[in-house]
């Protein structure tokens, strides 16, 4: 089981915290470095110091970095055009020596969209699925010929189709609760499928939803990779599993719930049956970004413990 260390940084984190976390991160045996996409916090957080970029924030990560995977959860479509992105990406994959997984979704808040005078169009998922063909095609065309696109949404004409990755494929990771679109997408570009927030029942219904949709796609179901994104309260005894929670304004039986909290040992049996429906990698969303114990602890008694 791969763990990673899924951040929101909207909620209220600067590029030093961000790097910070990134490094600790590494330093402590995680797979890799996820953040969110995001320019408005959520609930009651203020946001401060304010938003970060999340390819900008990859870009500085790669540098500083040399082990972990680096990647989003999930870039939202609505903030980039397809083609700017393919360069942003395959950029940053050669800063970081061939690191980055790019994980892209339909984009959904609509407030952050109204903040920044960011266009929010109704049809969003037939827009991700033009994105979808033009970032992989880019990627995909042999260095000296050129790409063209006729869509919809978008048009390309004669592209150059570069710079190119410094992998030969960038991971590309597609997720959602849909039943029937997400599933066929995910078929049809998907390295993995990320289900988030998600009860054992919901997330083996949607695994199977995807298996079944690679099959009658052509593909080997277990190609891609499926995985689970989950908010991660650890404590050593009861006492320090509620100061965390407190710290992130959630009850302990609520995250025990909906969530990977308790002792290690309990965490530890979760992820186990994540684990036996057919999820091989989690990220745990860290909300509190300056409690590094925390890590040291995940990794120390809980990721030590699933080899």
């Amino acid at each position: 089981m791969d763990l990673r260390i899924f951040t929101e940084p909207q909620q209220g984190a600067g590029y030093d915290t961000l790097l910070t976390v990134a490094k600790a991160t590494e330093d402590l045996g995680f797979d890799a470095f996820f953040r969110s996409d995001h320019y408005v916090s959520m609930g009651s957080a203020d946001g401060l110091p304010g938003p970060t970029d999340a390819w900008i924030t990859l870009a500085g990560l790669a540098r500083e970095t040399s082990r972990i995977r680096l990647g989003t959860l999930m870039t939202a479509g609505t903030f980039r055009l397809p083609g700017v992105l393919a360069i942003q990406v395959a950029q940053v994959d050669q800063m970081s020596g061939g690191r980055v997984e790019l994980g892209l979704g339909a984009g959904w808040f609509e407030e952050e969209h109204r903040a920044y005078g960011i266009p929010f169009p109704k049809e969003k998922f037939a827009r991700l699925e033009e994105q979808l063909a033009i970032v992989t095609g880019l990627w995909g065309t042999e260095v000296g010929k050129t790409f063209s696109f006729e869509g919809t949404h978008y048009q390309l004409q004669d592209s150059p189709a570069l710079p190119k990755p410094a992998q030969s494929r960038v991971p590309v990771l597609i997720g959602g609760h849909g039943a029937v679109r997400t599933p066929r997408l995910a078929a049809r570009y998907a390295d993995e499928f990320n289900i988030p927030f998600a009860s054992l029942e919901e997330s083996e219904r949607q695994f199977g939803r995807v298996r079944t949709a690679a099959e009658a796609a052509g593909r080997r179901a277990d190609d891609l990779v499926y995985s689970n994104a989950l908010v991660v309260c650890v404590g050593r005894d009861d006492a320090e599993v509620a100061r965390r929670a407190a710290a992130i304004g959630r009850e302990v039986e609520e995250l025990k719930a909906n969530g990977l909290a308790g002792s290690p040992a309990e965490v530890v049996d979760k992820i186990g049956r994540y684990a036996a429906i057919g999820s091989s990698r989690v990220y745990l969303q860290v909300l509190d970004l300056d409690d590094l114990d925390h890590l040291e602890l995940i990794s120390a008694q809980v990721q030590s413990q699933l080899g």
